[in-house]
């Protein structure tokens, strides 16, 4: 069995700060990626690095430069057993598929490469399928490079061995609905898995959004999504008797998923019976070099020692629940709002080289066909105006729910009380008053924030002199809204403040 590793650095631009290795500018080029790469493995101990050919431009050179320029270090500390690269393919149902043949030649090529180099394992053997919502769509991949496998194989390479035609599937289930359907699409996979290929997987490892399941349906129900999805993905391991290894993706701010450097413990304990989380561009980039060096060694250490969670039927359905009913409220709610946004979106400073993003078609159809950007985008705009999109729906459906329920919920979610503790430190009363005496969608935020402070027993003000700062530039970026380039200075400094872009 092949070794699962506990942290994956990933290409996620939400940096506020530039590199440690790259001190010029927190913008990290396509070319600047396979140095990222190395750092990632050799400076911080991380096991694995996502390479994304997903939306985005990608080195199709970086095996070949990663094992000629790095030999010394990957002869010893070899990919595909000791570090690991994972490649995140363009999902050819939600987008153009121009990148795919060439990641799938790559993942071949580098197998042909080591073998010539004498190294023992396959460098690339599993790739992740963001918006994985069927399970057909995973053996449409697997097929698809099996085919290539053996063409290139008769056709181009006849005289040397034969290239391992399998590929691993990592699906990546972003929605709130299709996290909930995990353990089917599981179920449905298993199936033409073995139809296919006349056996079942040795394992599988499952990759779910932190921050798509809240950009599209808010914090409450994206947050209550994956904890259901790790129980129920626990549950199928013990049924099918097929080993699971859950995997999450996690930024800095709470709306994304909430692991620091300085969330360790707080992570540990909300997230039982994850194997794998990534650790983000701000996670390694905001915060001091040996406190990131501490947190990933603590991570690779304690993260695969953690508890499996369970949850009774009774409690699912009850959270299930909560789930729809706070998705429901959020999404109209961010259908009312969302157009005062719009500016800030465009604010947002870049972090990396993109292509236009495709992304969650379904999020603009269910909000009144209103344009909405990538989550870091989203997340680091509501914070820049004062208002943590954290708060959108949370509040008024706290305060709707049975007394029963919340005490289920806060079992389930024990740094609720906390996480918003902090959160509404960085709420700019004035600035939602502002927007609420504007647009009356508003309104219904105002009351999130009443209800939690009230639910909770707390009160949003500034606890630290960042938070304080923060609370001062979010002023001047709502009044200076119709100045894109000194908001976009704004944002930035926030960002700094906040130890996380978006």
């Amino acid at each position: 069995m092949r070794r699962i590793p506990p942290t994956i650095a990933s290409q996620h631009p939400d940096n506020a700060l530039a590199p440690y290795w790259h001190r010029s500018t927190p913008f990290i080029g396509a070319y600047n990626e396979m140095e990222e790469a190395v750092s990632c493995f050799q400076e911080l101990g991380v096991s694995e690095y996502m390479w994304d050919w997903e939306g985005k431009h990608a080195d199709a050179a970086v095996i070949d430069r990663l094992l000629s320029e790095h030999y010394d270090y990957f002869s010893k500390s070899q990919l595909g057993r000791d570090k690991f690269l994972t490649f995140r393919i363009p999902n050819t149902w939600e987008e153009k598929g121009y990148n795919l043949m060439q990641a799938m030649s790559v993942i071949l090529s580098a197998e042909d490469m080591a073998r010539d180099l004498k190294l023992q394992e396959r460098p690339l053997f599993e790739v992740i399928l963001p918006m994985t919502e069927r399970a057909d769509q995973l053996i449409r991949m697997q097929q698809l490079f099996e085919k290539l496998a053996v063409f290139k194989s008769n056709e181009f390479t006849a005289d040397q061995p034969a290239n391992n035609p399998y590929i691993e599937m990592i699906p990546l289930i972003e929605g709130v609905e299709s996290q909930l359907a995990g353990a089917e699409l599981l179920n449905e996979y298993m199936a033409l898995h073995k139809e296919h290929f006349k056996r079942l997987p040795d394992y599988i490892r499952v990759f779910f959004a932190g921050s798509d399941s809240a950009l599209t349906s808010g914090l409450l129900a994206g947050i209550l999504a994956n904890k259901l999805l790790l129980v129920r993905l626990y549950e199928f391991q013990q049924r099918s008797g097929i080993p699971v290894y859950p995997f999450a993706g996690t930024g800095s701010l709470p709306f994304r998923g909430g692991l620091s450097p300085n969330t360790i413990d707080r992570f540990l304990k909300e997230y039982s019976g994850l194997r794998t989380v990534t650790v983000q561009s701000a996670f390694r980039y905001d915060y001091p070099l040996e406190d990131v060096k501490k947190a990933i060694t603590r991570l690779e250490k304690e993260l695969p020692q953690t508890a499996v969670p369970a949850l009774g039927q009774a409690e699912q359905a009850q959270l299930v629940k909560i789930v729809e009913e706070s998705a429901l409220l959020y999404r109209q709610t961010l259908d009312g709002i969302a157009g005062d946004m719009q500016p800030f979106f465009k604010a947002v400073p870049k972090r990396r080289d993109r292509r236009q993003h495709i992304g969650l078609l379904a999020y603009s159809r269910q909000m009144g066909g209103q344009s909405l950007p990538r989550a870091i985008t989203f997340t680091a705009a509501f914070y820049s105006v004062g208002v943590p999109p954290e708060l959108i729906a949370f509040g008024r459906t706290l305060q709707s729910i049975s007394p029963p329920a919340l005490k289920l919920l806060k079992q389930v979610y024990p740094s609720l009380t906390a996480d918003f503790q902090t959160i509404g430190g960085y709420l700019n009363q004035q600035n939602l008053a502002n927007l609420a005496a504007q647009n009356k969608a508003w309104r219904q935020v105002q009351k999130d924030a009443e209800n939690l402070q009230s639910v909770l027993g707390i009160k949003f003000e500034p606890q630290t002199a960042d938070q304080a700062a923060h609370l001062k530039l979010t002023t001047a970026a709502l009044a200076l809204r119709e100045d894109p380039p000194m908001v976009t200075d704004l944002i930035s400094r926030m960002a700094v403040l906040r130890k996380s872009l978006g």
